[in-house]
C-alpha cells in the first residue's frame, strides 16, 4: 500500500513540474514562457530575413511612406497615420490586460471581466484594422506598368507627385479584351482578373499628356526619392512593358520588388495570425471568468499566463512596425 501511495504521489509532483518552481513560476507560466522564447526566436528569423533581402534591393525597396498612405473613409494621403492608429490600440489592448491581471491578484471579478473584455474589443478593431490595410495594399492605389525585364515603373505629374493611371489614361480599351466570366457566355468559367487598362493604352495617353513622366522603381540613396525619367528616356521605358499592374499580391507589387509584397503578407499576416489566436484564447478566459471558474480555484494565473502571450505579441508588433513601416 506504501508503494501505491508513493507512485500516486510522483506521477501528481511530476505533473506539477516536479516541485520545483524555478524563480518562483508555476509549472504553466513557465512553459509559457518556453513558449514566447521559441516564438520570439521564430519572429526574429523572418525579421533577420527581411532586414538582409531589404539591404540586398535596398536602391529598389518601396518607400512605406508611399505605401501606406490611406485612412479608411477618408480621401487624401496620409502617411502611417492609420498604421500608427492601429499601433496605438494594440498598445492599449496591453494596458487593460495588466489590469486584468492586476484585478485577478486582488480577487476582483468584475473588473477582471471588464477588462478581459476591453482587450478583447481592442484586439478585434485591431485584427480588422490589419484586414482592411490588406485589401488596401493588394488593391492598390495608383497602378503601373511592368516591364520586360522585371522593372516597375510608376507615373508622376509635372510636380513629381504619383499619379494614377485612371488620372491621365481616359480613352477605352484598343484590343478589345473583356473580362471572361461565366455569365457573358464563353466556354469557360473564368479566368485571372485582366487590368483595366492596356499597355498600348497607356503608352497612347503618355504620349498625349506631355505633363506625365515616367518614375522608376530605383531610389536615389542621397534624397532618398525614386528616379523620375525624362520623356524620352521614359518612352524608351514604356517600349519595354509587357503588363499592367494593379494593386500587389505575391506575384506582382505596383509599389516596387515584389519581395516586398511577399514578405508583408507573410510576416503580417504570420502576426495577425497570432492577434487571432489570442482573441480566441481570451474569449474563452472571459466566459470563464464570468461564471467564476477561476474564483472557485482561488487565483487567477490563467489570466496571468494569457497575458504573457498577449504582452508577447503586443511587443512583436512594434519590431514588425518598425521593420516594415519606420526604418
Amino acid at each position: 500500500m506504501k508503494s501505491n501511495s508513493a507512485v500516486t504521489s510522483n506521477k501528481k509532483e511530476t505533473w506539477d513540474g516536479g516541485g520545483i518552481k524555478p524563480f518562483g513560476a508555476s509549472y504553466g507560466k513557465m512553459m509559457m514562457w518556453f513558449f514566447i522564447v521559441s516564438d520570439a526566436l521564430t519572429f526574429s528569423g523572418f525579421l533577420a530575413a527581411y532586414g538582409l533581402t531589404r539591404f540586398k534591393f535596398i536602391d529598389s525597396w518601396p518607400i512605406a511612406d508611399e505605401v501606406f498612405t490611406h485612412v479608411p473613409f477618408v480621401h487624401g494621403n496620409y502617411p502611417m497615420i492609420y498604421v500608427a492608429i492601429m499601433t496605438f490600440i494594440l498598445i492599449v489592448s496591453s494596458v487593460t490586460m495588466v489590469l486584468a491581471v492586476d484585478a485577478g491578484h486582488k480577487m476582483q471579478k468584475n473588473k477582471v471581466a471588464w477588462y478581459m473584455f476591453a482587450t478583447i474589443i481592442f484586439g478585434i478593431i485591431f485584427v480588422g484594422s490589419q484586414a482592411w490595410e490588406w485589401k488596401t495594399f493588394i488593391k492598390g492605389s495608383y497602378g503601373a506598368v511592368k516591364t520586360t525585364e522585371g522593372k516597375i515603373l510608376q507615373f508622376v505629374n509635372a510636380e513629381g507627385e504619383q499619379i494614377a493611371l485612371s488620372d491621365f489614361v481616359t480613352t477605352k480599351r484598343t484590343d478589345g479584351r473583356e473580362q471572361h466570366t461565366k455569365e457573358n457566355g464563353l466556354w469557360f468559367e473564368k479566368e485571372p482578373t485582366i487590368a483595366t487598362y492596356s499597355v498600348d493604352q497607356i503608352i497612347e495617353a503618355y504620349n498625349t499628356h506631355p505633363e506625365v513622366q515616367v518614375r522608376t522603381e530605383l531610389i536615389n540613396l542621397e534624397t532618398k526619392k525614386k528616379t523620375i525619367l525624362s520623356r524620352e528616356e521614359g518612352s524608351a521605358q514604356l517600349a519595354k512593358t509587357r503588363l499592367v499592374v494593379e494593386g500587389a499580391n505575391l506575384e506582382v507589387n505596383e509599389y516596387g520588388n515584389t519581395i516586398f509584397a511577399d514578405f508583408f503578407f507573410f510576416i503580417t499576416g504570420f502576426h495577425g495570425f497570432h492577434v487571432f489566436s489570442g482573441i480566441l484564447i481570451n474569449i474563452i478566459i472571459f466566459f470563464n471568468v464570468i461564471v467564476g471558474t477561476y474564483e472557485k480555484r482561488g487565483h487567477y494565473e490563467m489570466v496571468e499566463k494569457v497575458g504573457l502571450y498577449w504582452h508577447f505579441v503586443d511587443l512583436v508588433w512594434v519590431f514588425v512596425f518598425t521593420f516594415f513601416y519606420l526604418v
